[in-house]
């Protein structure tokens, strides 16, 4: 057993002490012993600990990998989600101001995907162990929502029909107004057996709709999301936002950003998450690469009286990004790109300079080298407001407004 003094805490939650030494759950400034498996501290034991550490309050957290950081305290937690994003920005040379944090409570998810496998006497599922790929049963998760637990049963009975002791499956449950919406990827191939005993579990466990794969689709409610006045059907597995409080929180400061532009661009415009309650007050053009999610995100504003016009197109902005043509009469643009961000779109935005830009990111990392480049073409960025929907975990989003000098 070695002692080491943790210096600082990761991005990816684990405690680093000098060599470099990986602990997990450990924090800055404890003094740590454990056993030394080249970079990695396993059997940790703390010896003197900090005065951020907290009890963590799920009895799963040390077995479970679904959350990083339950052991230190909120405040904790808020500075150095915020850390993560200023030494982002500061590593391309950018200074920034956190104009504060919207952190969701706990048991606020509404999202999640499950493993579920088979065993000898029926199903396990929940989510992979800390550092390993066992199944972690889950029944007094601190993260999901009350009404999103039953989903843990869904999968094990799932898991039974149609999965294998081999093979895991994947079961992303997600609530909506109507109740569980299911995706279940990984499974077996269909047969009418199992399409019959699917039916089965829908109906059992009440669920409003059951997609296996890309191959049946069983609706017994619409599971509708509301996004603003709008209700919206997507098709299943389309992203949302982990929490409400969440969305909430991103929605608030995209509103403030474009306040008072008459014609918005809504790009990677999902299912309407900003574009439908914008429409409120703006025009919107709404462009999304996955038509599925088009056609979802044009049938909720058309069915939504008193919105003002949403023109929905399909477009891969990868591939083909929006021009300074394109955007030629838009008054500020909303830009929510995957992690990988858009650095092309980036450009071409810089180039087309349309005075007011908000920036959704869920990636310090892409947000820092787009913002460089809005930055170096002649915008200035506005303090950035920090989104911590994955509560205990290493996972932070942000977003700031950019605005022409």
């Amino acid at each position: 057993m070695s002692e080491h003094i943790i210096q600082r805490l990761g991005h990816h939650g684990d405690g680093i002490a000098p060599g470099p030494v990986f602990a997990p759950m450990t924090l800055p400034g404890e003094t740590v012993s454990g056993s030394l498996d080249g970079t990695r501290l396993s059997e940790v034991k703390i010896v003197r600990p900090s005065t951020d550490r907290v009890a963590a309050p799920c009895r799963h957290f040390r077995s479970c990998g679904g959350c990083q950081v339950q052991h230190a305290s909120d405040a904790f937690v808020s500075d150095w989600k915020a850390g993560i994003v200023v030494d982002a920005l500061r590593a391309h040379g950018l200074e920034v101001e956190i104009a504060g944090i919207e952190t969701s409570s706990p048991r606020s998810r509404r999202r999640a995907t499950l493993s579920a496998r088979r065993t000898k006497k029926g199903a396990l599922a929940g989510f992979h162990g800390r550092a390993s790929g066992v199944i972690v049963d889950i029944p007094d998760c601190q993260l999901l929502h009350p009404d999103l637990m039953p989903a843990r049963r869904v999968a094990e009975a799932l898991a039974v029909i149609g999965g294998s002791r081999k093979a895991e499956l994947h079961v992303m449950a997600t609530l909506s107004e109507s109740g569980i919406d299911v995706l279940v990827s990984g499974g077996k191939p269909l047969d009418r057996d199992l399409e019959v005993e699917l039916a089965e579990v829908a109906a059992r466990h009440d669920l409003a709709r059951l997609a296996w794969g890309d191959e049946l689709e069983l609706s017994r409610r619409p599971p509708l999301q509301r996004f603003g006045p709008a209700l919206v059907l997507p098709p299943p597995g389309a992203f949302l936002q982990a929490t409400h409080a969440g969305e909430a929180a991103l929605m608030a400061a995209v509103s403030k950003i474009t306040r008072g532009a008459a014609q918005i661009a809504d790009l990677f415009a999902g299912v309407g998450t900003f574009a439908l309650p914008l429409a409120q007050r703006s025009e919107v053009l709404a462009v999304e690469g996955v038509a599925a999610m088009t056609k979802a995100l044009d049938r909720g504003w058309r069915d939504t009286p008193g919105l003002k016009k949403v023109r929905s197109v399909t477009r891969d902005l990868f591939r083909n990004p929006m021009i300074a043509e394109d955007l030629r009469k838009i008054d500020a643009i909303v830009i929510d790109p995957p992690r990988a961000g858009a650095e092309a779109q980036i450009e071409e935005l810089a180039k087309a300079r349309v005075p007011v830009i908000a920036h959704v990111s869920c990636n310090p990392v892409t947000f820092a080298r787009d913002a460089g480049h809005l930055i170096a073409a002649g915008y200035v960025m506005d303090p950035i407001t920090v989104i911590d929907q994955f509560r205990w975990s290493s996972h932070v989003e942000m977003v700031a407004g950019f605005r022409l000098t």
